[in-house]
């Protein structure tokens, strides 16, 4: 959970979305997502469990709509949110900070990706030209092997720029963690190993 949120801040907030009209958890989820412009998404295991702790202490309740539990906050709940208004206050200014730092953050990752893409780019470039080049040095086969090895160098060729493109919208199009990134280099590390061993 961000820490924007320690120390049951999360609860006021929750408070604060449902005083807006009811809500089930999922769109909760999404609400707070699009607060933070999708760089921060509590799970179901965080927000239910503070749900139900709400609904225990009486300030909000749930009925059944379409297999959902809909959540609506209760004149107790109002009642807490008059209470803590300048609580909430501090909080909206603390979560505009986060979002700003989040979103620097996010930036220099970017920035960071693109840099690894081209340098991933520039590795499978090489390996194409060694792969070619490593062809033209091999003594020239018969006739028929080499006509039949034409079409697969024009395959390879064809596959790794497919590879490389989908690789890079793969990045663009997902908000990658840092664990996530760092495991995506290492798997591509890993395949531009396998293709020197293949090569030596």
């Amino acid at each position: 959970m961000t820490a924007v949120f320690s120390h049951g801040r999360l609860r006021l907030y929750l408070l604060k979305l449902l005083d807006d009209g009811p809500k089930h958890g999922y769109e909760l989820i999404r609400l707070l997502e699009d607060r933070f412009l999708g760089l921060y998404a509590p799970s179901a295991g965080t927000i239910y469990p503070r749900l139900q702790r709400l609904e225990v202490e009486g300030l909000v309740t749930h009925t059944a709509a379409g297999g959902r539990k809909v959540y609506e906050i209760t004149e107790a709940g109002r009642a807490e949110l008059r209470q803590r208004a300048d609580e909430l206050a501090t909080l909206e200014a603390d979560i505009n900070t986060s979002v700003q730092d989040l979103s620097t953050l996010a930036g220099e990752i970017q920035t960071e990706v693109r840099g690894s893409v081209r340098d991933l780019k520039r590795e499978l470039r090489e390996a194409a030209r060694q792969t070619r080049q490593a062809r033209w040095d091999r003594p020239v086969p018969p006739p028929a092997p080499a006509a039949a090895a034409s079409p697969l160098l024009t395959e390879f060729d064809q596959r790794l720029a497919a590879f490389t493109m989908e690789v890079g919208g793969l990045v663009r199009a997902h908000r990658l963690s840092d664990n996530q990134l760092r495991t995506a280099i290492r798997v591509l590390d890993g395949a531009l190993d396998g293709l020197r061993r293949l090569l030596r």
